[in-house]
């Protein structure tokens, strides 16, 4: 043993570590809250508060001319400011974040007699107000809710990046991968002239693939794009469109008319619904198709054309052609690459992307696009879409249409959308043997648990992004997941 007076031996200094901090997630976005108050006991109750209560990151300012220094220096989520303050006040400071356009949610602290002003400084665009003393566990649950709709604007705007940015393929929108599949493929077959079928079911944005593949095809193809809706003329009105007419062909044709396939020379026909093409003109198509010629009506004049055919169809053509519906040698044709397209419930990480741009795409003018609310989000991630992306398209125009103040809320999501949401959620059982604060607790342990899975099958196991969906911190989500014994390898595979 070694004496008190006795040094111990010097020892070699030890080599330094090498560094195995994790890089930062770069998607993940830390939730940081600015207190703005002269009093110096309420701020650092406050921010002790938070640190305890949230585990956030929180910073403090005297006056609003020091919280105007600090927000220009590092971003934050939320600023809880008192209104009445030196040098700066709180209403001068909610203006000049407008004004500077900030991302952050304001919440102010007023006097009982200042309920007025709280009012005007919400009116302003503060997100809401509390008395002083405010209660402990009411400003808990305020932050909270304020936390999250921030996180949700912060989102919205994240995905309208998205949109513009690594999401955006030739106008189509996804982040799919199984979507991403197809943008490959339509990138193999844009230099060649091979005819493409694309399938998929209604609403599922067959023509806008069609739009892309021409698009991708530019340096190749100089004509233009095409559409004819097949399943919309008769038969004799279908011919003359496809291929053209002579003057005096048929009662009331006055003039000569190119027909589609003319025009679209050099370029790229779209035929839509090519499943309901009749019997008729099934097999003056698939000449075309073949020889790369053919003669208006009425004509005899051979038109040699350089078309790039592309068709699609929501109707199963392989069955149609062992029902005898549809010529096999017309189909296989057509079939000579196909594009399958999915259904929106089978890619569900689009929904968030596409509502994101419809919002954009229906605001009003001269307003910023609506905020669509967690639990109306929440209804359009959980309903199947029968009718895909265009149904989405219609729901979010109905909303943008119907929200107050810039907010989408539930009730303006059509009826049918939120009723399949209400009828598909399991209700807890009430018993009366058992005490409601026992009760309440195992469903919001069951909601939180279904909450966190469903975040994480969405973020494919991320915990960064996960905790930005849902306005907790990085280290809050790590503890729950392991709270409930969930295994985020199983969404990694998904």
């Amino acid at each position: 043993m070694m004496r008190a007076t006795e040094q111990p031996p010097a020892q070699s200094p030890s080599p330094v570590p090498p560094d195995t901090t994790p890089d930062p997630d770069p998607d993940f976005v830390l939730q940081r809250i600015l207190v703005v108050e002269d009093l110096e006991d309420t701020r650092t109750s406050m921010r002790e508060l938070f640190r305890v209560a949230l585990n956030l990151e929180v910073d403090t300012a005297e006056d609003g001319q020091q919280a105007l220094t600090m927000l220009g220096q590092k971003p934050y989520s939320l600023v809880i400011t008192d209104l009445r303050m030196p040098k700066v006040n709180g209403m001068q400071l909610i203006e000049e974040i407008q004004n500077r356009k900030l991302p952050v949610t304001i919440i102010v602290t007023t006097g009982n007699g200042g309920v007025s002003d709280a009012v005007k400084a919400m009116r302003m665009g503060a997100y809401d107000f509390l008395t002083k003393p405010a209660d402990p566990e009411h400003l808990i649950v305020l932050v909270q809710k304020a936390l999250r709709a921030r996180a949700l604007q912060d989102e919205v705007t994240a995905l309208r990046e998205q949109v513009r940015g690594r999401h955006t393929f030739r106008n189509v929108l996804s982040k799919s991968p199984k979507m991403h599949d197809v943008f490959e493929l339509i990138g193999h077959v844009a230099p060649t002239q091979s005819t493409i079928l694309i399938v998929g079911e209604t609403g599922t944005g067959k023509e806008q693939i069609a739009r892309a593949v021409h698009e991708a095809s530019g340096a190749h193809r100089s004509g233009p794009f095409v559409p004819i809706n097949c399943a919309a003329l008769p038969d004799t009105l279908l011919e003359s469109e496809l291929f053209g007419h002579e003057k005096g062909s048929f009662t009331g044709a006055a003039t000569q008319r190119k027909g589609r396939f003319e025009y679209a020379n050099h370029g790229t026909l779209f035929l839509d619904e090519v499943g309901d093409v009749p019997a008729s003109m099934q097999v003056k198509l698939l000449r075309v198709l073949q020889e790369r010629k053919f003669e208006r009506i009425g004509g005899s004049e051979t038109i040699e054309i350089d078309v790039r055919v592309i068709a699609a169809t929501n109707r199963p053509l392989e069955k149609m052609v062992k029902d005898g519906i549809f010529r096999e040698d017309l189909y296989y044709r057509l079939n000579v690459i196909k594009i399958i397209l999915p259904p929106l419930r089978e890619r569900p990480e689009d929904i968030s992307v596409l509502a994101a741009h419809f919002t954009q795409k229906y605001s009003r003018p001269g307003q910023p696009p609506a905020l669509i609310q967690p639990d109306a989000m929440q209804i359009l991630l959980e309903y199947d879409w029968p009718g895909n992306v265009r149904q989405l398209e219609n729901a979010i125009e109905r909303a943008c249409v119907t929200a107050k103040n810039g907010v989408i809320l539930a009730s303006n999501l059509p009826a049918d959308l939120v009723k399949t949401n209400s009828s598909g959620k399991s209700q807890m059982q009430v018993d009366l043997a058992r005490s409601l604060p026992e009760q309440l607790s195992e469903l919001t342990a069951s909601f939180e648990e279904r909450y966190l899975r469903r975040a994480l099958k969405k973020t494919r196991g991320h915990v960064g992004k996960c905790a930005r969906i849902s306005g907790l911190s990085r280290r809050s989500i790590t503890d729950k997941i392991a709270h409930y014994q969930i295994d985020k390898k199983e969404f990694k595979q998904d």
